[in-house]
């Protein structure tokens, strides 16, 4: 049988844009090396981003709201054991708070979730 696709210029033409390689021109290659390199220089010399850590805030805003209204309960009502029962109800609320925070902390990746980084300057990359 005979090939009918039997070009070889063509042939020829594929194989010369496969085995062509372009290769920066040394110039542009270190223009383009010593931007980079100025850029990461840039970087180094700005303050990496400061963390602000928030795990602690739920925490926090819950212990002040129940013992804010353990003290008011104790100071409101006039029943002393209805006030002692209040108060101790809110004040249980709050470590509940906690401990579940604490625990929140142990078992999940909280700290680097709730995580602020606050950029000092700023550094177009």
């Amino acid at each position: 049988m005979k090939k009918e696709y039997d070009n070889t210029e063509l042939d020829s033409l594929i194989r010369e844009s496969i085995s062509r390689q372009d290769i920066p021109s040394p110039v542009l290659n270190n223009s383009l090396k010593a931007e980079l390199y100025s850029r990461e220089a840039s970087i180094r010399k700005t303050a990496s981003a400061k963390k602000l850590s928030l795990w602690y805030l739920p925490m926090t805003v819950n212990l002040i709201i129940f013992l804010l209204l353990g003290v008011a309960s104790f100071v409101a009502i006039s029943n002393p054991w209805l006030s002692f029962l209040a108060t101790g109800v809110c004040g249980y609320i709050a470590l509940a708070g906690i401990l579940l925070t604490v625990i929140g902390i142990k078992r999940t990746n909280i700290k680097e979730e709730i995580t602020v980084y606050i950029q000092k300057g700023d550094v177009t990359v």
